[in-house]
């Protein structure tokens, strides 16, 4: 446990370990913040029996696999089988979701275009002209959906150079030490340049989302984090949600949120229920059924990915990793730890928050990825 009153946190470190233990459960005190309000009645959640730890996972066990994989939070909803919190995170305090942020955004995208709002076919620059000359030029919203578009842009986030430590110094996350780059979001994004034709294989890049929230912001004519509570969080939520922003308020969309684990798990469920709360639709059950079955050349588009992928067979689709082309999941996944996996056919939900070392590790990924399969074999 690391003692609040002796603890001095900067842009510099604060996610690097060990000090990222008690800054992604801390987020308010790290980073700019608004509040995404919670609603008044939130989805209820009743108690299974519980899950057994020593369930095993190849030749490991559940447990051991959460011990070694720097676990903050770990929930299991099929019912509630499991609600652990093995590190400094409590019940009640939001914990950053990172690029999970991604799949949130993209349910409010669904909802516009439901409403006749956002035309996922239409131009990006109808939206945000701004990106006229930039490498979005000939984009389409439903290119950032499923970050098909041709922009440039590097996800190493641990290479000085990428544009991903770029665009982290314009939101303000790490230190501004490059001159050139602007002091805000929505000024940086019109500077990034095009590498091939729009449209072509998948390529992840958090840019996708940050332009998706500033194409929502525009069509809806409303700021993120009013349209995050009024469309999502508040039909199921019991405490609000944290939105990081940049210095002009702008939100973080492709990896600024955070939130308890206990919500985090009703955004999987909710989507495990087809997007339904009782009587409300939350996220319209085409965008589910969509993601799940993609476009024509969904896969083809990942497996051409230039930088690689997880999940052979899969795709992306909807701000949704797909990993599987025969089962129904949806995967939201974010650095450093952190997921949703939601098993439609087996009704389970597993939710895993953590504090890893390094923004990516294959290795702990694929052992928190084996248990949550194994998970939901398991309850099936």
């Amino acid at each position: 446990m690391i003692d609040d009153t002796k603890t001095i946190v900067s842009l510099a470190d604060w996610q690097n370990p060990p000090i990222n233990r008690y800054t992604f459960g801390r987020m308010r005190q790290v980073v700019p913040t608004a509040r995404v309000a919670a609603g008044s009645a939130p989805l209820r959640l009743t108690d299974g029996d519980p899950l057994d730890l020593d369930l095993p996972v190849g030749t490991e066990t559940l447990r051991s696999i959460l011990d070694r994989t720097y676990t903050d939070g770990f929930m299991v909803l099929h019912n509630v089988r499991a609600e652990l919190y093995p590190g400094d995170l409590e019940p009640d305090r939001t914990h950053m979701l990172f690029s999970v942020s991604k799949s949130i955004v993209g349910t409010v995208a669904a909802n516009l275009i439901a409403a006749g709002l956002l035309d996922p076919e239409a131009a990006l620059t109808e939206y945000i002209p701004e990106l006229a000359n930039s490498g979005y030029a000939g984009a389409t919203v439903r290119h950032i959906l499923d970050m098909r578009s041709g922009i440039r842009f590097s996800e190493e986030y641990l290479e000085p150079g990428a544009e991903v430590r770029y665009l982290d110094q314009a939101v303000g996350w790490i230190p501004r030490v490059d001159d050139w780059v602007p002091p805000s979001l929505y000024q940086f994004l019109p500077m990034l340049k095009t590498a091939r034709p729009q449209g072509g294989p998948f390529e992840y890049r958090s840019c996708e989302t940050d332009v998706l929230g500033w194409v929502c912001e525009r069509a809806a004519a409303d700021r993120m984090p009013a349209l995050l509570s009024r469309l999502v969080w508040s039909k199921f939520a019991a405490d609000d949600l944290d939105a990081g922003v940049d210095r002009a308020g702008a939100v973080f969309a492709d990896g600024g949120l955070a939130a308890t684990l206990r919500d985090v798990a009703r955004f999987g469920e909710m989507l495990r229920r087809g997007g339904r709360i009782d009587a409300e639709q939350v996220v319209p059950l085409h965008w589910i059924d969509d993601s799940l079955r993609g476009a024509p050349d969904s896969h083809e588009a990942y497996s051409q990915s230039p930088t690689g992928t997880p999940f052979p067979g899969g795709m992306y689709r909807n701000q949704f990793w797909i990993p599987h082309p025969d089962r129904r999941v949806l995967l939201c996944l974010g650095i450093y730890g952190q997921f949703i996996h939601i098993d439609i056919d087996r009704g389970v939900v597993v939710v895993k928050l953590s504090s890893c070392p390094t923004p990516v590790n294959d290795e702990l990924g694929n052992a928190a990825f084996a248990a949550a399969e194994a998970v939901a074999a398991a309850l099936a």
